[in-house]
């Protein structure tokens, strides 16, 4: 498939050289905020939330291909102080983010924020995290909003991360059952995809709490790639490190394109004091995150493999 000069452009910024993608996720709001307040009183603040964040960014930013961050407390605020470095690709997100809540499964956008506000501050992602499952009743609704968003990513010639998370369609809303996994992993990537995604950033099609055969685990994420018309990458869940390191090995060498690694990096820094947390960051944290990019780049799937560049012809720019 070929793509616009700008979607192009985009995706050279925020992948490897390699062609592929070690992003560090620190776009989380509502779950965050709560564990930061269950540590001071200070927690409560936008102030802890943005300083927790450019600490992160600070750190983790020189190992990463890109960062994700949010509009309200980071984005901005880390390209501002300049924890966020010039050369690093910045994926900026549309939704409001997890709930953190297993019996509301809802999707809200950012107020006052768009795609063209997300080009405008010099981004080069546009993300979207999307509660799905194709056998719900509000799937077709969720696909719309999913083609809308494409679109005004079309318009913009910005790349559309898409983060599908899955949830029981038994009417509770609560967690997927772990037997109906790979099934809804896979079904949602064949319906989103075509909708116009750019990448995907998929769960890990197994549920690795009950499964422990590996070749099991193989066998659903190259059932994934073979599913997925576009790139994917892998998203962390809150899973250990040690658990998400196999998860990407065996992931990339089932074709996935990278990572989009949050909390499985960096969780531990959240509750320790400042510069305990930094010290963690720039040792531990560093450490995480450079060894998930090595993987990446030695294992992973290139997005030039899926994606053709432009062929321009001397008038392309009319």
């Amino acid at each position: 498939m070929a793509m616009t000069i700008g979607k192009w452009r985009r995706l050279q910024q925020m992948a490897g050289s390699t062609g592929t993608f070690a992003v560090v996720a620190v776009d989380h709001r509502g779950p965050l905020r709560r564990s930061l307040e269950k540590e001071s009183p200070e927690g409560k603040s936008n102030e802890a939330l943005t300083a927790l964040k450019c600490d992160i960014v600070r750190h983790l930013a020189p190992a990463t291909t890109a960062v994700l961050l949010d509009p309200e407390t980071a984005a901005g605020q880390c390209v501002a102080d300049s924890s966020m470095p010039a050369g690093t690709g910045l994926i900026v997100a549309l939704d409001t983010g997890s709930t953190g809540d297993p019996a509301n499964r809802t999707t809200g956008l950012v107020e006052n924020w768009s795609v063209e506000k997300t080009v405008r501050m010099g981004a080069s992602g546009v993300k979207m995290l999307l509660y799905y499952n194709p056998a719900a009743s509000e799937a077709g609704e969720r696909e719309a909003l999913v083609q809308e968003v494409a679109a005004d990513c079309a318009r913009n010639d910005i790349p559309f991360f898409l983060e599908p998370l899955s949830y029981s369609s038994d009417g509770s809303l609560g967690p997927l059952e772990a037997e109906q996994r790979r099934k809804v992993v896979i079904e949602t990537a064949r319906r989103l995809v075509p909708l116009g995604v750019d990448i995907l950033k998929a769960e890990f099609p197994v549920d690795v709490s009950v499964e422990p055969d590996e070749n099991i685990w193989r066998d659903a994420c190259r059932e994934l790639t073979d599913t997925s018309k576009a790139p994917w990458v892998l998203l962390s869940a809150g899973v250990s490190y040690d658990t998400f390191l196999k998860q990407v090995r065996i992931a990339c060498e089932a074709g996935a394109g990278g990572v989009m690694a949050g909390r499985a990096v960096w969780k531990e820094a959240v509750t320790l004091d400042s510069p305990a947390r930094n010290n963690f960051l720039r040792t531990v944290g560093y450490e995480r995150m450079r060894r998930l990019r090595s993987l990446c780049e030695a294992l992973g799937r290139p997005f030039t493999e899926v994606y053709d560049s432009p062929k321009l012809s001397y008038d392309w720019y009319v």
